[in-house]
């Protein structure tokens, strides 16, 4: 699965790990990605949608129809 928010675009970030000598070693912040299936009325199926947690709350907020219309607009495959 692609660490890759559909609706966010939330994607890995890079950074260094800092020990307690203060040696740096790369590390990767990777989102909080989760894949979640939603009832599509306007289309009569379900969509499967990979969200980061933050991407969850907003289709909570905004609901399903307008997270997949902005997942659209912005180029996306639902």
């Amino acid at each position: 699965m692609s660490a890759h928010c559909q609706l966010t675009g939330a994607q890995p970030r890079f950074g260094k790990t800092v020990s307690h000598s203060h040696r740096r070693s790369s590390r990767r912040f990777d989102p909080n990605i989760q894949r979640r299936r939603y009832w599509l009325p306007s289309e009569g199926r379900h969509v499967r949608l990979t969200l980061s947690a933050k991407g969850i709350k907003t289709v909570d907020v905004i609901g399903i129809e307008a997270a997949v219309a902005r997942i659209r607009a912005a180029g996306g495959r639902v």
